[in-house]
């Protein structure tokens, strides 16, 4: 055996000063070979080791993903919960745009692995966490709570930034414009939906996850809303890939329908509608505060006030707040939001900057471009919120005449509007874009019920009988069609259960996957 180089006793070295607990793991040679980047030091899991060595026997089927090594890997430290700190590892993966081969280009996977520092050096399994959205980028490790403190001391947590979100080659409004017409721009969108981000998943795992030990290259999964969604279809697309999933507000709605969007959305207006009147029940000095507010709006020249950030607080745009009625303590952020509304006889600035804090659409437009298709296989969704709510509820929904009779302005849910690519700056430019992918009427199916109802793969899931997003009636039966899911219907949590209250969910959630908690 040679005697190590200089830099690998530098690298070694290092390694020690920033994870003590690696020394003795460092000696028996398991943490692989040291290759730092950027001056920080890397950590080579002995999983990963071992994964280098089954790549080698694995096949694929395709060219495009020989070589699925991870780029980057810069691993740190970051604050945990109670003793133990995580120890995170970054990794970026190129995929394929289009997994079929007929479109051009690769893009950038993002994720990093998160562990409990005192568990760094054990061969854990994998759990791969799927994000609600869609649009929206993993949590941060600092950001988990509860629920990631617990899974970390049990498994090596992937947090995947979703296809265009975070780090995964982000789509933002300005990007987006340069690639090309609003038909270019549309088509590319179509490759961002549950079945390509399910894709890079298994790109992923079949780089991370070693193929040998109890694990056999499967891991777990757990999806949140968006992310339940995108697990559904992992189960009918790559149940192979699956150790075991849980589902946390995040069973689809009618997954047996071609495009059950319409009769989603009447179902989420009811309960959105439900939320308004427990908002004004509660804060019943609130009714004439947003009747101040929408005529206030109403009275000004243009119909509405500029916002710091450029776009345009108008009375619809207002009713949007009511996306955040939906989370725990969501009706009490909504009041004091309203209550700092005037400085004289204008808006205040506080007010104005909260407003827009609570909006994503602008950060986040594929939130915006994409919400409605989440639902469609085969025919669109044809801008189905904004119909329903002309057809059914538009009277009850009329911001400025509930205001001038004296009634309760009532605000919207978690609903996408054509009018948004009018009120909001970073949108405008995408009008034409969203229209185009409002009306496409050949998306690719989704869920494979055959499939389903054969499932082999342990399911476990939460739904949350009072979910302002996900509606319980319509996601019960989805589930039907799911064999072996087990279903904990709870009136205990809103949407937000696993952030609110992560270690019991989880536990129990695990429990039921792993058949240790019998329903009642």
């Amino acid at each position: 055996m040679r005697a190590p180089r200089l830099a690998d006793r530098l690298r070694a070295a290092l390694l020690r000063a920033a994870f003590p607990d690696l020394e003795r793991a460092l000696s028996r040679g398991a943490a692989g070979r040291l290759r730092p980047r950027g001056g920080h030091p890397r950590r080579v899991p002995a999983a990963m080791a071992d994964n280098e060595r089954s790549k080698k026997r694995h096949r694929v089927s395709s060219p495009d993903l020989n070589d699925r090594r991870p780029r980057s890997g810069h691993t740190y430290k970051v604050p945990g919960y109670g003793n133990s700190p995580y120890v995170v590892s970054e990794y970026e993966f190129e995929v394929p745009l289009d997994y079929s081969g007929h479109v051009p280009g690769r893009i950038k996977i993002f994720a990093r692995e998160v562990v409990a520092q005192n568990k760094m050096c054990q061969q854990l399994p994998y759990l791969l966490y799927l994000q609600g959205g869609p649009g929206f980028a993993a949590t941060l490790p600092i950001d988990g709570g509860a629920w990631l403190r617990t899974a970390a001391n049990s498994f090596r947590v992937v947090l995947l930034d979703q296809r265009g979100t975070g780090r995964s080659d982000p789509v933002t409004c300005r990007n987006l414009t340069k690639k090309g017409t609003p038909k270019q721009q549309a088509d590319y969108l179509k490759f961002f939906r549950a079945d390509s981000i399910v894709r890079d998943a298994e790109y992923v795992r079949e780089a991370l996850v070693p193929r040998d030990g109890s694990s056999k290259g499967k891991w777990s999964i757990l999806g949140q809303s968006f992310g339940g969604f995108c697990a559904v279809h992992y189960l009918s697309a790559a149940p192979q890939g699956l150790a075991e999933v849980m589902i946390t507000a995040g069973i689809p709605p009618r997954i047996e329908e071609d495009n059950p969007a319409d009769e989603t959305y009447e179902a989420l207006f009811e309960r959105v509608i439900k939320q308004n009147k427990t908002f004004y029940e509660r804060f019943p000095q609130d009714v004439k505060a947003v009747q101040d507010i929408v005529l206030h709006l109403s009275k000004q020249p243009k119909g509405g006030v500029k916002l710091p950030g450029g776009s345009f607080l108008t009375p619809r745009s207002f009713q949007l707040l009511g996306v955040g009625l939906g989370f725990l303590g969501g009706l009490e952020r909504m009041h004091y939001l309203i209550e700092s509304a005037f400085d004289g006889g204008e808006l205040s600035l506080k007010f104005l900057k909260g407003f827009e804090g609570w909006m994503s659409w602008e950060t986040n437009p594929l939130y915006a471009l994409l919400h409605e298709p989440i639902y469609s296989q085969g025919p669109g969704a044809a801008w189905a919120a904004h119909r329903i709510r002309k057809e059914k509820y538009d009277s009850m929904f009329d911001a400025v005449k509930c205001a001038s009779k004296g009634d309760p302005v009532y605000f919207t849910g978690e609903m996408v509007f054509p009018w948004m690519f009018d009120d909001f700056v970073e949108l405008r430019p995408l009008k034409e874009t969203a229209d185009l992918v409002a009306k496409h009427n050949s998306w690719s199916r989704l869920y494979d019920i055959d499939t389903l109802r054969c499932n082999k793969v342990p399911v476990a899931a939460v739904a949350y009988f009072e979910d302002m997003y996900v509606d319980f009636n319509l996601a019960k039966k989805s589930a039907d069609h799911i064999e072996g899911l087990r279903l904990w219907v709870t009136s205990d949590y809103l949407h937000s259960g696993i952030r609110d209250d992560g270690t019991k969910i989880f536990e129990r959630l695990m429990g039921m996957v792993r058949d240790n908690i019998l329903l009642t």
